[in-house]
């Protein structure tokens, strides 16, 4: 039997304004939450039609107990980054051309690859999601605690049940798969694509948002973009200036990064086990609080709150 648990969680993003810098003390890591935010929509709507299609192939009845409470929980993410994303698109309309090329691009995977590729992927990138999550939720204090509740909550929520369901993926391309060998061969361009689909993000708020309002260049968190700005500028090239080219990690001490990284190498690796990762201490916070009914939509202002309406 599957210990996952399907929780519906609503974040008020209709009550008011939803900031593309929702944390304005990091505004590179305002912008790259937001293209997770993207992001997700398009990969578990993926995610949803790929079970739905897997699910006469798993013939292992705790293999299907499991697919089904994953795809519960990954359809109540996208429901919540709709709202999310839906709040930034009543601010910059232009932002829904640029939901839609990400969605598209999710939708042509569906169309155009094999169950076993989009099985693949969704098994490479979910275990990478326990280090990457681990780094951020370490870091709580200084990525979440200083912006907009409803913006950090929702990603808290989201990141603690992904490290939740951290083995789920893999348990299921597994059993229908079963070959290290092939889920290796597909990671790079599994990844090239996930870079893809982050760079339409970014580039769509770059077009989209104002600079004032992002205060940096989305595309900053790509190194790419960031040494062919440095060359321009060198050959003394015209250079379009999007902002400043910071990142979301740079005051995060090295080792945590390289930590993080080392964990993303070694989540690719044959046999590789997701239980046996070291998970974020703020996940077991999370769940204990949220069984004994703390308000966690409001994950740093619950108690003030609640303050106010005694």
């Amino acid at each position: 039997m599957t210990d996952l648990q399907v929780r519906k969680m609503r974040f008020a993003f209709a009550d008011y304004d939803v900031p593309f810098l929702w944390n304005e003390e990091n505004p590179a890591f305002s912008s790259m939450a937001n293209a997770v935010s993207f992001l997700a929509i398009g990969f578990e709507k993926m995610i949803v039609n790929m079970i739905r299609e897997a699910m006469p192939r798993i013939t292992d009845p705790a293999v299907a107990e499991e697919a089904d409470a994953f795809v519960r929980q990954e359809g109540q993410h996208s429901t919540a980054h709709r709202q999310h994303a839906n709040g930034l698109i009543r601010r910059y309309p232009g932002l829904q051309e640029t939901l839609n090329d990400v969605i598209a691009e999710f939708d042509r995977l569906t169309v155009k690859t094999s169950l076993e590729y989009r099985l693949a992927y969704t098994a490479d990138l979910e275990a990478t999601f326990t280090p990457v999550f681990k780094l951020m939720l370490d870091n709580d204090s200084t990525l979440f605690q200083p912006g907009d509740d409803r913006v950090a909550s929702l990603f808290i929520w989201h990141f603690v049940e992904e490290v939740e369901h951290r083995s789920s993926a893999l348990i299921i391309f597994d059993s229908i798969v079963g070959s290290d060998a092939y889920r290796m061969r597909m990671a790079p361009s599994i990844f090239r694509h996930v870079m893809k689909v982050i760079k339409v993000a970014c580039t769509g708020f770059n077009k989209h948002v104002p600079q004032e309002d992002r205060r940096i260049d989305a595309l900053a968190m790509f190194a790419m973009h960031r040494n062919k700005q440095k060359l321009r500028k060198l050959l003394r090239l015209p250079v379009e200036d999007n902002g400043p080219m910071s990142r979301a990690f740079d005051d995060l001490r090295l080792g945590e990064q390289l930590i993080a990284l080392v964990g993303i190498i070694r989540s690719q690796l044959p046999r590789h086990n997701p239980d046996h990762e070291k998970l974020p201490a703020l996940a077991d916070v999370w769940f204990k609080r949220y069984d004994a009914g703390y308000d966690v939509s409001h994950w740093y202002t619950a108690d003030s709150v609640a303050a106010q309406g005694e």
